[in-house]
C-alpha cells in the first residue's frame, strides 16, 4: 500500500503542528518545525536523549543534546517522558549522522527547543509496537490503543482507500449511493436475524438487515437503475475468522441488464480496486480475452472439490475410480466399494518420510475433515512406485493413476475413497492443506475467477424439501419449466435447475456473490411455492415485493462484495477482525464495551419483554 498523504496538506496545519511525523525529509533541513504526537520510546545515551515521536503518518526522531546546547531543564523534561505521553515540540530539523534506512524520515532528526506535555499516559497494558506483546483479547479490550499500532492503522487506511476507490468507480459508471433502512421486518434469508423489540408496538419486533436485498430490488422497480451502498449488515450466526455479527457489504444493483453486463461491470470494479490500491493487475498475462477465468459450479466441484477454488496452484483432484477397479484376484475392497476415489499429485512429495505421511493420515481422519484413511503412492525418481497398497496394485495400475493425476518422477499420490460428498470435501481440504505446507498459497499472490451456473436449489432428501442455494429471488436460467407445471408436480428436474447466479472468488475465498433476479410476479410465486411457502405465507412475508412486480418491474440483477473480506485479503490476513476498527471477539462479544449486556428490569418492562417489575425494597 502506498504511503498515505492528505490531498490538502494545509488542512493539517495548526498551532500544534507545521508538519506530520512522517513528512520530514532532507529538503527540510534548517527549517523550524512544530510537531505533535505520542511518545513511542525514549532512549538515554549519556548526555543525549532520543525520543521517537509517532502519529498516524509516521515517526520522527527528536534529539535532546546538552552538549549541543539543549538546556538541562529541557533534557530533564525529555528524560521524564513515558511511553504514549501526548506531546508538542518545536525545534530545528538537522541531517542525521547515523541514518535509519528503515524509516522514511530516517535521514533527519529534530533538535528540540521547547517541549509541552499535552497529556500524560499511564503505563499501557501492552507495548504499542508492530510486534506487540499483547494478546488478541487484551488488544480488543484496549482497541483505542491497538489502533495506534502501524498494522492496524495501515489496515484502516487501506479500508478507506478501498471504500473511496469503490465510490469513485461506481459513481463514474452512473451508480448512485442510496441508504436503505436498518430497522426492517424479519424475513427468511438463510441466517438468524438480530431482532429489536419495539416499545411503541408491544410484542412486535424489528429485525436488523442481513442484506439490503429486497430494498435494492424495489429501488430498481422505482427507476433508480444503478444503485450502490457501502452498508452494515447483521447475521446472528456461528462465528469464525471471516465472520462477525456485523459486517460491511459493497451492495450493488443494476436494471435493464443481463448476466454478462453485471459480471463485466463488477469484474471491472475488482480489477480497478486491486490496481488502484495494491498496484496489482488481476488480469495479468494469462487471462482469456482480457477477462477473469470462469468455471461452472459443476467443473469447480469436479476439479477442486468446492465452489470457491484457490487457483494460485494446481494439484487438481483426479477421479480415478475406473483406474482402481478389478486389480486382479486380490481386489482392494475399500476402493471397489467406494462411491468415488479421488487422488492428488503432490509435487516433490516422494521425499516425505513415513512419519510425515502417518501424521498426514491422522490429519485427514480428524472430525473436521472426516476421512476414514489415506492411501499413498510414491513415484520414485528412479521410476518405481512404492505405496501403502502395493499388495493390491502393480506398476501398470499405478502408471494409470499417475497419468490421471499428472504425477511425475519424485511426486507423491494421495488417494481418498468413500461417499461422494464426504470424500470430495476431504479431498478439497487435503489439497488446500498440502498447498499451504508447500508454500503455494502465497498471500502476496492474487488469483481471481468467476464461478457460475450454480444449482437453483439444495434438495433435502430426508425432509423432501428444497432450499434456495443463494436466495429465493434468484432467477432460474430456464424459466419455462417453472411455468409448465413442474412447480406443481415437484418434478425431479427442478432439483437440478440452474440459477443465473455468479460468485467472484479470490484465493479460495468468496469475495462476492450475485444473480439476475426474478422480476415477474408469477415466476416469483412459483419459486416460493417450490420452496414450501403457502400462498398466504408468501403474501405475509413478501407481499410488498409481489405487489411491486405488478407495476412494470424491469429486468435487474446485482452483486454484493464483503468489504471486510476484500480488505483482509489485500492485507494478507486470515481474519476480518484485523481490518475492522472495533471488532467483536470470537465469541461475538465487544470486550471494550462489555457488550452484549443485560438490561435492567424497568427497561425490559417498557419494551414489553416482562410483564411486571418487582420494586426494590426500601431501606429501613
Amino acid at each position: 500500500m502506498a504511503e498515505f498523504t492528505p490531498n490538502n496538506h494545509s488542512s493539517l496545519l495548526s498551532a500544534y503542528r507545521t508538519h506530520t511525523n512522517g513528512e520530514l525529509r532532507l529538503d527540510a533541513v534548517g527549517q523550524q518545525v512544530t510537531l505533535s504526537g505520542w511518545v513511542q520510546r525514549v532512549r538515554l545515551l549519556g548526555g543525549v536523549t532520543f525520543v521517537d515521536l509517532r502519529d498516524r503518518y509516521g515517526i520522527t526522531q527528536l534529539t535532546f543534546d546538552e552538549g549541543a546546547g539543549t538546556p538541562a531543564a529541557l533534557s530533564d523534561q525529555a528524560r521524564a517522558l513515558s511511553r504514549e505521553d501526548c506531546i508538542k515540540i518545536m525545534g530545528l530539523v538537522k541531517e542525521r549522522h547515523s541514518k535509519n534506512a528503515n524509516l522514511p524520515t530516517g535521514d533527519v532528526e529534530v533538535f528540540v527547543e521547547s517541549l509541552e506535555v499535552l497529556s500524560n499516559s499511564i503505563t499501557p497494558p501492552f507495548t504499542i509496537e508492530d510486534d506487540t506483546d499483547g494478546g488478541e483479547e487484551l488488544r480488543y479490550k484496549y482497541r483505542y490503543l491497538d489502533i495506534r499500532r502501524a498494522p492496524i492503522r495501515e489496515a484502516l487506511m487501506l479500508r478507506h482507500e478501498v471504500a473511496q476507490a469503490t465510490r469513485n468507480y461506481l459513481s463514474d459508471n452512473g451508480f448512485i449511493e442510496v441508504e436503505t433502512p436498518v430497522l426492517i421486518k424479519s424475513t427468511p434469508e438463510g441466517a438468524r436475524d438480530f431482532v429489536v423489540p419495539s416499545r411503541q408496538h408491544a410484542g412486535s419486533f424489528y429485525a436488523l438487515p442481513q442484506s439490503p436485498q429486497l430494498f435494492k430490488q424495489l429501488l430498481m422497480v422505482g427507476g433508480m437503475d444503478r444503485y450502490f451502498q457501502i452498508v452494515k449488515c447483521f447475521r446472528d450466526e456461528d462465528l469464525r475468522a471471516d465472520r462477525q455479527p456485523e459486517f460491511t457489504q459493497i451492495d450493488c444493483e443494476m436494471a435493464f441488464v443481463e448476466q454478462e453486463d453485471v459480471m463485466k461491470m463488477f469484474e471491472g470494479l475488482i480489477v480497478h480496486l486491486f490496481k488502484t490500491v495494491k498496484g496489482v493487475d488481476l488480469l495479468g498475462g494469462d487471462s482469456q480475452h482480457g477477462q477473469l477465468e470462469r468455471l461452472t459450479y459443476d467443473e469447480a466441484m469436479r476439479r477442486f472439490g468446492n465452489d470457491k477454488p484457490d487457483m494460485r496452484f494446481g494439484m487438481e483432484l483426479a477421479h480415478i475410480k475406473e483406474q482402481t477397479q478389478g486389480a486382479g484376484d486380490n481386489l482392494f475392497k475399500v476402493f471397489d466399494d467406494a462411491e468415488v476415489v479421488i487422488a492428488i499429485a503432490v509435487r516433490g512429495g516422494a521425499s516425505m518420510t513415513r512419519k510425515e505421511i502417518d501424521a498426514l493420515t491422522e490429519w485427514v481422519k480428524r472430525p473436521q475433515i472426516g476421512a476414514t484413511g489415506l492411501v499413498y503412492v510414491k513415484y520414485e525418481s528412479n521410476g518405481e512406485f512404492k505405496g501403502s497398497v502395493d499388495k493390491f496394485y502393480n506398476t501398470s495400475h499405478y502408471a494409470k493413476w499417475a497419468e490421471a493425476t499428472g504425477a511425475q518422477l519424485g511426486d507423491l499420490m494421495l488417494v481418498l475413497a468413500g461417499a461422494y460428498a464426504k470424500t470430495t470435501k476431504a479431498a478439497s481440504e487435503l489439497r488446500l492443506e498440502m498447498g499451504q505446507r508447500l508454500g503455494l498459497r502465497d498471500p502476496d499472490k492474487f488469483k481471481a475467477l468467476w464461478v457460475m451456473d450454480f444449482p437453483m436449489f439444495d434438495y433435502d432428501k430426508e425432509n423432501d424439501t428444497l432450499h434456495a442455494m443463494h436466495h429465493p429471488f434468484t432467477r432460474p436460467t430456464e424459466t419455462t419449466k417453472f411455468y409448465m407445471g413442474d412447480s406443481e408436480a415437484r418434478c425431479p428436474s427442478v432439483f437440478y435447475a440452474t440459477a443465473a447466479a455468479y460468485d467472484l472468488v479470490l484465493n479460495g475465498t468468496e469475495l462476492g456473490g450475485g444473480s439476475i433476479r426474478i422480476h415477474e410476479q408469477d415466476l416469483q410465486q412459483a419459486v416460493f411455492k417450490l420452496l414450501g411457502f403457502s400462498e398466504e405465507q408468501a403474501r405475509e412475508q413478501f407481499g410488498f415485493l409481489l405487489d411491486a412486480f405488478q407495476y412494470g418491474a424491469p429486468p435487474h440483477g446485482g452483486i454484493a462484495f464483503g468489504l471486510d473480506r476484500l480488505c483482509a485479503l489485500m492485507m494478507g490476513t486470515d481474519s476480518i477482525r484485523d481490518v475492522m476498527a472495533f471488532p467483536k471477539n470470537n465469541q461475538g462479544r465487544d470486550t471494550m464495551l462489555d457488550a452484549p449486556a443485560p438490561l435492567e428490569g424497568p427497561q425490559l418492562a417498557e419494551l414489553g419483554l416482562v410483564t411486571s417489575v418487582t420494586p426494590e425494597p426500601k431501606a429501613e
